[in-house]
């Protein structure tokens, strides 16, 4: 899983980021939290609250993504890459 949202209502997203990324990113961005029912020190919580441009959040997402397809197995991985 690299990202956790409500899909009906998208008021946040969790994302996977570098622990010391996550610092930065929620001290220079109010809706950037510590991540809401994750490992805070490796998980964020964005509040879909407008104030963080499209093009940033998908740079954030594909972040989270190539962390945790990094993380899995060579087996997961071609299953992956085959899809």
């Amino acid at each position: 899983m690299f990202a956790l949202t409500d899909i009906e209502r998208f008021e946040s997203i969790n994302l996977k980021v570098d622990p010391e990324i996550g610092v930065e990113l929620r001290e220079k961005y109010p809706a950037v939290q510590p991540g809401y029912h994750m490992n805070k020190k490796h998980w964020i919580t964005v509040i879909m609250d407008g104030s963080i441009p499209d093009k940033l959040l998908r740079q954030w997402i594909d972040h989270s993504y190539d962390l945790v397809a990094a993380g899995l197995t060579k087996t997961a991985k071609r299953t992956l890459e085959s899809m």
